[in-house]
């Protein structure tokens, strides 16, 4: 794996990135986590998620193996070496070996910017240059919505959003579900570049079991991509709209998470067990190639690889990382 990963860039340090399920973190639990290659600790104060470093000040214990302490006057993190005590504005408010004596000012826990939308727990660990990207179906009337995920990759960023957007392995990699290798040809369509990113609308493709519902279809692909690792694709078909929002997280140097969260306007007597059963089938499938693929890192020089008509969302992308000047993931 090549060594200049970039995951200092700050291009991603100022970036929103998902790291955790709102459901999956309570008032009394302390969540570690990996994220850009550090290590994080999650926890909740009345009702708010807070992001630190897993690091006490003191001799560089994790905080996540501590507890939380509650009294009258505040909410603590305790540290599992010496006990020190961190309320949630992170500054160390008590010493247990030197009881009477003020802790320094130096004393505190490293914080991070965190919020949560859309079921997701979100961290920024620079400064947030923009908004969490918007997912307008999960506001819309008559959506039934879904967490789906995380899925781990040993692949980098620009590789899996890459994979995404590629309309023509779908009859491919996802033969029998989202395409047949006997009608792979991927129709006309355009891509438009925009302040905000990248829209492509109504690229068509006949998929035997679309949804996961068992019902084939020629649907139309519709994309947004607004930020480097996030995005909305929606899939239309007589008035029937089922759109998911993904998002990537890089963990470290080697792998990535991808997190889904579906939003569909119908077919709502469907469990909910089979349509992450449908989506694990396709992660299973994208996981295997897109880790496969060499080299690791992204290239942005479209003289490297070859390119068709097919891969002009593709290499639209490519476009938009090489003019914001990406480095994570890519060469």
């Amino acid at each position: 794996m090549p060594q200049n990963l970039g995951l200092n860039d700050p291009l991603l340090l100022n970036e929103w990135f998902a790291v955790a399920w709102t459901a999956s973190l309570p008032e009394n639990k302390l969540q570690p986590l990996h994220v850009l290659g550090q290590d994080l600790v999650l926890w909740r104060v009345n009702g708010a998620v807070l992001a630190w470093k897993d690091l006490c000040i003191h001799r560089g214990a994790k905080l996540s193996l501590g507890k939380i302490s509650r009294s009258e006057k505040s909410v603590c993190v305790v540290c599992p070496y010496h006990g020190w005590e961190y309320n949630s504005a992170g500054e160390c408010v008590r010493i247990p070996a030197h009881p009477e004596q003020p802790p320094p000012s130096r004393a505190r826990a490293e914080t991070f910017a965190a919020r949560e939308k859309y079921g997701l727990v979100w961290v920024c660990l620079g400064k947030p240059v923009g908004d969490i990207p918007v997912f307008p179906e999960a506001d819309t009337p008559g959506f039934r919505l879904l967490s789906v995920g995380p899925y781990e990759f040993h692949a980098q960023g620009p590789r899996i959003m890459e994979n995404i957007l590629d309309m023509a392995h779908l009859p491919i990699v996802h033969s029998g579900l989202l395409g047949d290798p006997a009608k792979a040809e991927i129709g006309e369509y355009t891509v438009t570049a925009t302040a905000e990113g990248i829209v492509a609308r109504d690229i068509p493709i006949w998929q035997p079991d679309p949804e996961g519902t068992g019902r084939p279809a020629t649907v139309h692909y519709s994309f947004w991509v607004e930020h480097p690792f996030t995005m909305r694709s929606s899939k239309t078909h007589l008035n029937q709209n089922y759109t998911i929002f993904f998002t990537v997280t890089p963990v470290d140097a080697e792998r990535s998470l991808l997190w889904f969260v579906l939003a569909m306007d119908y077919a709502h007597d469907v469990p909910e067990a089979e349509l992450r059963h449908f989506q694990d089938i396709l992660s299973a499938q994208d996981i295997l190639v897109v880790n496969s693929q060499r080299p690791e890192l992204l290239p942005l020089d479209l003289q490297s690889e070859l390119h068709l008509r097919s891969d002009l969302l593709t290499i639209a992308y490519r476009l938009w990382l090489k003019q914001m000047g990406m480095q994570y993931g890519t060469s």
